[in-house]
């Protein structure tokens, strides 16, 4: 992999903590939505299926 690949990864799991983190502030601010750390978890799960996918295409 080259370093703008791997530079573009680590931008995106930034991006991406930042969207989990606003995911489990916006839940905790308004309950009836859901419990914060299942959002927030959710969030990451699907962030992370991301990252993967892009780090097996490039990988090829």
């Amino acid at each position: 992999m080259s370093t703008l690949v791997l530079l573009v990864i680590l931008l995106l799991g930034l991006v991406g903590l930042i969207l989990v983190g606003a995911l489990a502030y916006a839940v905790h601010r308004r309950p009836a939505l859901s419990q914060p750390l299942t959002v927030a978890l959710t969030g990451a799960a699907v962030f992370a299926a991301v990252i993967a996918l892009i780090v097996t295409v490039g990988g090829q």
